[in-house]
């Protein structure tokens, strides 16, 4: 039975079949603030009445389809004016279509829909602080089925017509403009041909503020919402300077006006992803409406995500991938294209995005990668289960790294040539990778198929060394380029492979104390040694860089007197990139055993001091926490733990007051403080006898202290309930089930594990909340009892809750912490005897691997 999966070869099949013109859907959210109609939905929820008309073509008479629907009710299918019985048709979340006529069909489904609190399909959220209700759609990949019937897949482009009937008072935002009510009636008009997951309606009592872009005499209207208890926070005109300044920098560059009518962005509550690129109808996760002061580093990552979304108005929205096996180049193109406006457009606050794209993006990419589950960018898709656990660091990160690698390898501007030939050719269309790669080979006359299939259709990472021999002068007298092609993780399919690179060199010498780049080439590395002649005759630098501007994707690897200076110097380099990019080669080595714990924290505390990007000290305040945490001998690790904390208290009193700098310190002490003065100094920040010259404790920050208070057993229910009456927010309702959950006490941990994996009913910001409180690094033995119950439960958790719960508890709750071959061989014994899910599988291998890692990296620094 498919129940709600749907494969690529149906929906290929239903693509040969059928022409889809338009949906007509009526919606009545009348009783959405009181709930709906009760008892009917999931976990108990409301439901709401879903009318949905659509005409669509045919090909061959006398054919068999469906039309997918996720519902608790259907009470009438009529097919070309002939009613079906539900009770026939309706199964598998699917309904079944049979004897369609050739040409013209149109069919009505009248269905009741349910609202969710999983942040699929409707959702609906009511705020504690004016009791009212807020929804919101999110339906990639396949959830618009849970509000009206559809034909679920992408390249099935339609027409959509939205009526929705709202409570009073309320506004309703969908892909068209906003019409004017009438008797709480809104009638939308009908969108471009797009495809059903870019759809949506966001509906309820929301603040909004508004603007325009205007440009060649045309004006896009712009608006922002939010809930009304965030409006004293919202940065609108921020929003909208970021926002504008991606409108020019896209059009410019795709040479193509927004496709749309207007551009909204709206900030939700209990958002799953970061946000979600519906047609001129964003949305957005509201804890980017910063309540309290953010590092820079927020505002880089936000706008970052607001120009991501920007860029899919053109490639994904106007131009739309076929099937799911594609989801990367949509992804990736957003990705790439977002960080080059930041780095490239006039006028960015953000010219260094390329070193938070290293820092970040390429070590999640780094790391997906070198995991059992690592897959070809272009990935085997083969149902909408494989899609469901594909966005990962593969088909963000590395894709958006290849991207970059083949705008080096074709040109900047040979590359944007193509994507503009690409858009006119394809627009409101669907198309393959092969389409672009097409357009790309025109305009720059590189043969890209042999590029393509090394980068694309393989999985895995390769490494560039540099091989160097100098005379009794210090001269050069060789140089090359070596790169291998490791083995693929054990259970990963396919073969390593070289591959086509284009990097640069950099050569650095120190001058006043500071490593200034000397001469910089750029070339192509191909095959296992490429020689660098241009370097044949010139003195030896203090440092050779491979990769530098981090052009292409692959591990470098320094020589031995470059990682000498470079270990004496990393904070010394007079540019953000190439520090990035040393940083993140030790945090690279030190995952893979190659870098003890120990000498990575030396590392660390000896550089980060001169380190001025607040991204990358951010960075490495996590990745210095997780390896002490995961990769620290365990005998040597509260020692570690100390000097880290000890520092980080020391680096928190001596930063400017009131810097990002001092704020990052502050964070970062406080999730480590554990000395009997260092925890009395949180518990005096936060009751106001002690302070920090500059530093704000406010309601964010306040709620990092208790953290720490309550996980440490400094923090009762008391002083939680009190610090939640301070916030009566729902981020202070998030916050206080995590400081709730994160109770050193067999009671408290309990408690959350019941909540989580005994019952269905909360929330998913709330369930994530409770997860993040349990799981404590300072707890290891309170939580080794759960790793059974954990194997006992997982299962049945995957195969009743819906993917997003589930996944939040499968990859929450794995027992990462208890690092020993016990956990290998209690996961091994599951993995061998549950029969899980492709899905689940894969979710599983990737935790293990979690562990295998750990292992040897324990092993590493205890032999250091």
């Amino acid at each position: 039975m498919p129940g709600t999966n749907l494969t690529r070869d149906e929906a290929q099949q239903r693509a040969r079949l059928l022409t889809v013109d338009a949906y007509e859907i009526e919606l009545d959210l009348s009783g959405a603030q009181e709930g709906g109609t009760p008892g009917d939905g999931e976990n108990g929820g409301g439901t709401y009445r879903s009318v949905t008309t659509v005409r669509f073509d045919v090909a061959e008479a006398g054919a068999d389809s469906f039309i997918d629907l996720v519902a608790p009710a259907v009470h009438e299918v009529r097919l070309n004016g002939e009613a079906l019985d539900p009770g026939e048709v309706f199964k598998d979340s699917r309904i079944a279509l049979p004897g369609l006529r050739a040409g013209r069909n149109e069919l009505t489904v009248v269905a009741d829909c349910a609202y969710t609190n999983t942040g699929e399909g409707l959702h609906r959220f009511v705020d504690p602080v004016d009791q009212q209700a807020y929804l919101y759609t999110q339906f990639e990949v396949p959830d618009a089925r849970r509000v009206y019937a559809s034909f679920e897949q992408p390249d099935l482009k339609a027409t959509f017509q939205f009526t929705v009937k709202a409570p009073e008072g309320w506004t309703v935002i969908s892909n068209s403009p906003t019409p004017e009510p009438s008797d709480n009636v809104w009638r939308f008009a009908p969108t471009p041909r797009i495809s059903t997951y870019i759809t949506a309606l966001i509906a309820g009592p929301y603040h909004s503020v508004h603007s325009s872009y205007e440009k060649d005499g045309r004006t896009v209207p712009l608006g922002i919402y939010c809930r009304p208890s965030l409006a004293e926070h919202l940065d609108a005109e921020e929003i909208f300077a970021v926002t504008r300044q991606g409108f020019e920098w896209f059009q410019e560059k795709f040479d193509y006006a927004y496709p749309f009518e207007k551009y909204d962005q709206l900030f939700v509550p209990e958002f799953n992803a970061g946000a979600m690129e519906n047609a001129g109808a964003v949305t957005i996760r509201d804890q980017y409406v910063f309540r309290s002061k953010v590092t820079d580093a927020a505002y880089e990552v936000r706008a970052e995500t607001i120009l991501h979304e920007l860029a899919h108005m053109w490639f994904g929205d106007l131009v739309t991938m076929e099937w799911w096996n594609d989801l990367w180049l949509n992804e990736s193109f957003a990705t790439y294209t977002s960080i080059a406006c930041q780095a490239y457009a006039p006028g960015s606050k953000w010219p260094h995005s390329w070193t938070t794209f290293a820092n970040s993006m390429k070590t999640w990419a780094y790391r997906q990668d070198q995991l059992p589950s690592t897959h070809p960018i272009m990935a085997e898709i083969n149902d909408l289960d494989d899609v469901l656990v594909n966005f990962d660091g593969i088909t963000y990160a590395k894709g958006a790294s290849v991207l970059k690698q083949l705008v080096a390898y074709v040109g900047m501007d040979e590359f944007f040539q193509g994507v503009q030939a690409y858009f006119k050719a394809h627009a409101y269309g669907n198309t393959r990778l092969s389409d672009l790669l097409g357009a790309l080979e025109e305009t720059s006359g590189r043969d890209l198929k042999t590029w393509s299939k090394k980068w694309l259709e393989t999985a895995g990472i390769n490494i560039l060394r540099p091989e160097i021999e100098v005379d009794a002068d210090g001269v050069i007298t060789s140089f090359a380029v070596r790169q291998e092609a490791p083995a693929l993780p054990a259970g990963a399919k396919g073969e390593p492979v070289l591959r086509p690179h284009r990097i640069a060199i950099g050569a650095y010498d120190l001058q006043g104390g500071k490593l200034v780049r000397t001469e910089r080439i750029e070339l192509d590395v191909d095959g296992e040694l490429t020689a660098v002649p241009q370097l044949v005759g010139t003195a030896r630098p203090a440092v050779i860089l491979l990769n530098e501007d981090d052009l292409s994707y692959a591990k470098v690897r320094l020589d031995e007197e470059s990682l000498k200076t470079v270990t004496e110097h990393l904070g010394d380099f007079t540019e953000s990139l190439p520090r990035a990019l040393s940083w993140a080669s030790a945090w690279d080595m030190t995952r893979d055993g190659e870098l003890a714990t120990r000498d990575y924290l030396a590392l660390v505390l000896s550089g980060i001091g001169k380190e001025s990007d607040i991204g990358v000290v951010q960075s490495l305040h996590r990745q210095v926490k997780l390896a002490l945490d995961l990769y620290a001998a365990p005998d040597w690790r509260e020692t570690g733990l100390a000097t880290w904390t000890a520092a980080a208290l020391e680096q928190l009193r001596a930063a400017e007051p009131g810097s990002d700098h001092q704020l990052a310190w502050a964070r970062a002490f406080a999730a480590s403080a554990r000395t009997d003065d260092q925890l009395k100094l949180l518990q005096g920040l936060l009751d106001g006898t002690e302070e920090i010259s500059g530093l704000a404790v406010d309601t964010e920050l306040r709620w990092s202290l208790l953290h720490r208070l309550a996980a440490t057993g400094r923090a009762d229910e008391k002083a939680i309930a009190a610090e939640l009456d301070r916030d009566k927010t729902s981020a202070g309702e998030r916050y206080a089930a995590t400081c709730r959950a994160a109770r050193p006490a067999a009671e408290a941990k309990a408690e959350a594990w019941a909540s989580v994996v005994e019952s269905d009913r909360l929330p998913n910001s709330l369930q994530e909340s409770v997860i993040g409180g349990f799981v404590q690094t300072d707890q290891r033995e309170l939580l080794a009892s759960y790793t059974a119950k954990y194997f006992d439960a997982v299962k049945d958790i995957w195969n009743s809750r819906s993917h997003e719960m589930a996944q939040q508890i499968a990859v929450g709750l794995y027992p990462a912490l208890q690092v020993s071959q016990e956990t290998l061989d209690a996961t091994d014994a599951w993995l061998a005897s549950a029969e899980p899910s492709a899905a689940l599988r894969r979710l599983m291998t990737e935790s293990r691997a979690g562990i295998e890692r750990a292992l040897k990296a324990q092993a590493a620094d205890a032999a250091a």
